[in-house]
């Protein structure tokens, strides 16, 4: 089977992704040519484009898509999983260093795994997200682990990393890794793919991908309006969502306080809602939150991995190697759980995207 896909231009993007609400901030779109920006946590296109074929709308996570095929074009088949997608290994770690730990979400496994292949020269540039004013997020280029480290906590909000990777490879860089949601991860995979004959985005630069699960983003202008009616922006340290308890964590200097789902759910990204992929199957490695029998405090200390690819796992061996991780037994149930919740994802996307694609005669993607 190959993928049919079909390339269109800006203007089938516009039309079949922003203005249907699709668009998942990802960044595959911009800096590709100056014609598509971001600006507080939109796509805006600053002139119209008559290419009839264009690297935006190949490269979009949601434009008709054969994942199917992607998935056995870049992974092994044996190692594919209907739930999941590839799988070779699955793992409960975390950063071997406290200090790795305090800085970054849950056990710092993404911090460390960027850190080391940076520090073994399997990349020479990361591709991270990092704040800026106003609460907003955008992707960067860094080269020295240092770097990295300080870029370790998530607030939620989309970041359009995959701009700051179509900006690298047009520099130095020559081995890139990137920290990639599964929207972004996908948007890469469709890159590797090579839907333009003539493409020359320089792919074969993309060394390395950190997925991380994911269940939703906020849309930035909501969800800042929300906390602003808690705290200034400029307070806010990081954010967390402890399991079972219906709610989102802020944390500041001086306080903790949270808000309910009831409250978060109007502020979620409206394209996450097709979104079939809670686990960035198409990276490398694949990093979550863990789910342990102990509390809070020792489980959000620990990730939840996923190794998919023979870069995935040759990287995670140097990582045991090395000792800059350490492992503990995955508990009984632990993978049969986050496969089933990948599932459930799967199934409600699937039933929004055919409601949403009613009367065209098409799915958007599968």
């Amino acid at each position: 089977m190959e993928d049919q896909t079909q390339s269109k231009g800006q203007k089938e993007l516009q039309e079949m992704v922003q203005k249907a609400d699709l668009c998942t901030g990802c960044g595959a779109c911009v800096n590709l040519c100056p014609y598509q920006v971001i600006y507080n946590d939109r796509t805006i296109v600053l002139h119209d484009c008559d290419l009839k074929e264009g690297r935006c709308y190949a490269f979009c996570p949601r434009t008709p898509t054969d994942y199917a095929f992607l998935r056995t074009k870049l992974f092994n088949q044996a190692d594919l999983t209907p739930e999941l997608g590839p799988v070779k290994g699955f793992f409960v770690a975390r950063a071997a260093r406290e200090t790795i730990r305090k800085k970054a979400q849950h056990g710092g496994t993404v911090t460390t795994l960027m850190t080391l292949a940076l520090q073994e020269g399997i990349i020479d540039t990361a591709i991270v997200a990092e704040d800026q004013p106003d609460f907003q997020h955008h992707g960067v280029a860094v080269t020295q682990t240092n770097e990295i480290k300080k870029r370790g906590k998530s607030k939620f909000i989309v970041s359009p990393t995959i701009a700051a990777f179509n900006q690298a490879v047009k520099g130095g860089a020559q081995k890139i890794g990137v920290v990639a949601t599964p929207c972004q991860a996908q948007a890469l995979a469709k890159m590797r793919s090579r839907p333009i004959a003539d493409n020359d985005n320089q792919i074969d630069k993309l060394k390395l991908i950190i997925g991380l699960f994911c269940g939703w983003i906020l849309s930035w202008p909501m969800f800042s309006q929300l906390l602003k009616t808690r705290t200034p922006l400029s307070e806010i340290q990081g954010m967390d969502i402890p399991p079972g308890k219906g709610k989102v964590e802020i944390y500041t200097k001086k306080k903790t306080f949270s808000f309910s789902m009831e409250e978060i759910n109007p502020c979620v990204r409206e394209a996450c809602h097709y979104c079939l992929d809670s686990t960035a199957e198409f990276s490398d490695i694949s990093v979550g939150s863990a789910r342990l029998p102990e509390d809070w405090s020792e489980t959000k200390t620990w990730n939840q991995v996923i190794v998919r690819s023979t870069q995935g796992q040759e990287l995670m061996d140097l990582a045991r190697k090395k000792k800059v991780l350490e492992f503990r037994e995955v508990p009984k149930g632990n993978f049969e759980e986050l496969k089933n919740a990948a599932l459930e994802k799967k199934k409600g996307a699937l039933d929004r995207l055919r409601e949403k694609g009613r009367g065209t005669g098409e799915m958007l993607y599968e």
